[in-house]
This record gives C-alpha cells, structure tokens and sequence, in this order.
C-alpha cells in the first residue's frame, strides 16, 4: 500500500508541491487542507476544508486519515507550531519545529543569529520604538532597507531610496501597525548592492542538500519598481550561481547557520531557503531565511526536478536524507504570476477567470507537460465557476530548452488566460536573458 499525504496550505507552492508529489508511484492519496480548485482536480487528491492555522484540527485530520507524512507549505503554520503538535501526535512531519521556524518568524532573532554564526550579513539595527529607529536612520550615511520584524506575507520590507522614505516606512510600521503585531518591531539594515538570489536547502538535522538555483521578482511593476509583493514571478536557474559559487554559499551561509541553530537546541528539519545578494565587492551575503519552500520559486523547481519528491521530503522530515543530491532537468523554467485588481493592496475577488485546457494553455501541443497554471488565489462561486479568490491569482508556469524557449511558451500561456482587473509582469526572466549575452 502507498503512503497518504497530509499537505497544509492553499497557494501555488502547494499546488506545485501536490502536482510533484501526486506523480510518485509511492504516492497513493495526498489529503489536501484546505487546498484550492486546481489542487481538488489532481489525481490522487482529496481536499479537506481545514484552514493552515488549524493546528489541532490539523493534527486531528491526520490521524485521521493515517498520514505517513505531514507536509506544511505555508510559514504561518509552521511558526504557530504545527510541527511541534504533530510531532507530539507520533506523526511523520516535514517542517522546522516553532523554534527552528523563528528563523523567519523573527526577522530580528534571524539576524542576531547570523552575527553569533559569522554569516555574511548586512549591518544592522533592531529597534523596538519609533524614536530610536528614526535616530539610526538619521545617522546613518546612506538609505537603509526598513523590515517588519515578524510575519507579513512579504510585504514587510521596504528598501527605501531616501531617509524620508525609510522615516515613512518606520513610521508605517511601527506607528501606523500597517502589518499589525508584525512590525511593533523593525530591523533597520544597509542597503546591499548586487543581485538577489533564491537558494533553497533540505536539511535532516545535520545534512544540507541543496535544490536548484532561482530568482525572483519581488516588485509589483516592470522594471522592480513600485512597492513589494509576495513575488510577481521567478526563474531558475540563476545564470549567475555556477557549481563553486554554490558550494561557497553552502559552506559560508548554509552550514554555519543550521549549526548555530543545532547548538542553540533548535535543529532543523525541513526546507531552509535563503535570500541571498551577490554583492560585487563582499561576495554572496544572506538577506533573510524562510523556513519554507519560496513562493512562486516552488513553481519554478517543480518542474524542473527530475526526481521523485516524495523520498526527499521523508527523508528530510524521518531525519535520514536519501544519499546524492536530487537530479534536475538541463534548460530552465519560468513562472510568471498573474495577479488581482487592487493586489498588492486589497485585491479584488470574485472575478470569473477564463482559462483554456491543458493542451490548449501549451499552444496545442498534446499533452505537453512543460506548461501548467498553478492555481494559488482561485475560488469556486456559488454557482461552481473558476473565480479570483486572492491577490496572487494564477503562477503560469513553463520549461524549456533555454530561457527564451521558456519564457516564450510561459507568456503565450499567459495570452490565453483572462479575467477582469488581471495584470503581471512581461518581464520575468529578462535579466537572466541578458546575463549570457
């Protein structure tokens, strides 16, 4: 008999996670809460309508259905403790415990760890009142990036260009609670120079493993201009990460912190994921964790990974990692978000979404299984219609040969979905376009 998933979540990570998991042969049910409308129409999939922060019910479901592993997309859950229950229930768990989560939790505890490690970092300040956060702004002698210390979607990081932009964001934060609890505390940084990089890692309490390369697009606009979004699209690999330039990363920033996080009684298991800047003059240096698959960098991978999930995944969560490094298919893959009216903001919803088949999403080629939307903000209405649901509605998502080929066959898809107030960037990928020329 095969095994029975419980994946946690609703967004396009999920999707791409259930879309991966579901094409295992030691696969035979994943069990997803609360999941959306694209993941409910996988094969092997039945859906639950028990949301992320559940915990309890969470915990119950599982047994329930005799899950062989737990697997949690969203951080929420994960810094809320859900791996903390599950593992008390006697239960398979892939995911950081609420300790090791604080990692993303607290933007501040992430960083004071780092300094402890002697990981590669940007300066910085952490401040818990206005007035002393606007002091350190002032003194400093260029503009600093101002983040809200705990969880906001984020969205709760702003890299401001002047000290009047970086006083309005702290004053937003802190003053205005914009992200609420979230940002009664900020960490105040230098602002890096270089190019940002996504790498992510799975970890068993002592073995790192890295996945493959990607990048993303976090402003909302063409060009990485107008304010911050969850991520408006991602490609990967990154054209600028070669194999040494990887292991540097894994053996100045991986390493040193998953061991400070072991010896501070707080070993990691699950997926680690870094955001990193290639700086041109200090080297790769760490931006800030995840303790979680990115989102829309899942997307991305998924479709690239030539091998089963399912073995890493368990391997990662039972504490014993399968041996070698996980195979990838050669070319690469883009993902482009389409988004809601109003999104970053307060999005719209309940706008019919007109999506073609499979086959006619890839340009009418039969089967072709190197494009699919991955559904993240979708709902079905009253009367059972595909309709937005969120602000990151659809992560259309393409492979091919080389980047162009990628991108190509990504934004023809994207040219055949409609729904009313859609909008996204027509220039996911560009960048690494002119990295090879």
């Amino acid at each position: 008999m095969g095994a029975r998933i419980l994946l946690v979540g609703s967004g396009g990570r999920e999707h791409a996670l259930a879309w991966k998991l579901a094409q295992s042969p030691e696969v035979d049910l994943i069990v997803a809460a609360p999941g959306n409308p694209g993941i409910g129409a996988l094969a092997k999939v039945t859906t639950v309508p028990i949301q992320a922060e559940a915990v309890p019910e969470l915990v119950a479901a599982a047994v329930a259905e005799r899950a062989d592993l737990i697997v949690c997309g969203p951080e929420s859950a994960l810094v809320a403790g859900l791996g903390d229950a599950a593992r008390a229930a006697g239960l398979t768990f892939f995911g950081p415990s609420r300790a090791a989560a604080e990692i993303e939790g607290s933007k501040a505890y992430a960083k004071k760890l780092m300094a402890r490690a002697g990981v590669p970092t940007a300066a910085f300040g952490v401040f818990d009142e206005l007035e002393g956060a606007l002091g350190f702004i002032e003194a400093q002698d260029s503009p600093v990036v101002v983040k809200a210390d705990g969880l906001a979607a984020g969205k709760g990081v702003v890299v401001a260009a002047t000290k009047d932009e970086a006083r309005a964001a702290a004053r937003r934060m802190m003053a205005d609670r914009a992200f609420g609890a979230a940002g009664a505390r900020v960490v105040l940084e230098e602002r890096l120079t270089g190019r940002e990089v996504s790498m992510m890692a799975l970890c068993d309490g002592a073995r790192i493993v890295l996945l493959a390369t990607a990048e993303d697009h976090k402003p909302v606009g063409e060009g990485d201009v107008g304010p911050n979004t969850g991520g408006m699209g991602t490609y990967s690999p990154s054209p600028l990460v070669d194999e040494a330039l990887a292991q540097r990363i894994l053996e100045t920033i991986f390493v040193p912190t998953v061991r400070a996080l072991t010896e501070e009684g707080r070993p990691y298991r699950g997926l680690l994921y870094g955001g990193l800047m290639l700086t041109p003059d200090r080297g790769p240096m760490a931006i800030e964790w995840n303790c979680r698959f990115g989102d829309p960098e899942t997307q991305s991978l998924m479709v690239r990974m030539e091998d089963d999930l399912y073995p890493w995944l368990l391997g990662a969560a039972a504490g014993v990692l399968p041996a070698g490094t996980p195979r990838w298919a050669p070319g690469a893959a883009v993902c482009v978000v389409l988004a809601a009216d109003g999104y970053p903001g307060k999005p719209r919803t309940g706008d019919p979404i007109d999506i073609p088949t499979p086959e006619a999403l890839a340009g009418g080629r039969p089967g072709a299984p190197d494009v699919i939307a991955f559904h993240a903000g979708t709902a079905r209405d009253g009367g059972g219609r595909l309709v937005t649901g969120g602000g990151r509605v659809l992560g259309v998502t393409a492979r091919g040969r080389d980047l162009d080929e990628a991108r190509a066959r990504a934004y023809g898809a994207v040219d055949r979905i409609h729904f009313a107030g859609m909008h996204f960037r027509r220039d996911i990928g560009t960048r690494g376009t002119h990295d090879r020329r």
